[in-house]
């Protein structure tokens, strides 16, 4: 049985960071690629970031370019996302999942285990 774990979510100042954590377990995790998403109060679920199985490859979506870097830890099988210069705006539940995709991709529907969500709100 596959298990995603996220943690690391919190309530924070516009500014400041959070690290979040996804822990996968029930299969080799080394072989999936890895995706970020939230949603927000009132929003749809939005891809944020994502990193291929081997950590080559990275995306990100334009409005968390430059503040957030995914990495993973195959040996540990975990992957996180280090989340910088917080605004209000990057508030919602944050969400890891995997995918087989090649490459990291934004539709949803390429991923197949979801994991549990963790919530980040930013004041302002």
């Amino acid at each position: 049985q596959v298990l995603l774990v996220v943690s690391g979510g919190g309530l924070v100042q516009a500014g400041d960071s959070l690290r979040l954590s996804c822990a996968e377990s029930g299969r080799t995790f080394g072989t999936y690629t890895v995706g970020w998403f939230r949603q927000g109060p009132g929003k749809g679920r939005e891809f944020v970031s994502g990193i291929t199985k081997s950590g080559s490859n990275t995306a990100y979506a334009n409005s968390v370019k430059g503040r957030f870097t995914i990495s993973r830890d195959n040996a540990k099988n975990m992957v996180y996302l280090q989340m910088n210069s917080l605004n209000p705006e990057d508030t919602g539940v944050y969400y890891c999942a995997t995918s087989d995709a090649r490459l990291p991709v934004a539709s949803r529907d390429r991923y197949d285990y979801w994991g549990q969500g963790t919530q980040v709100t930013v004041s302002s």
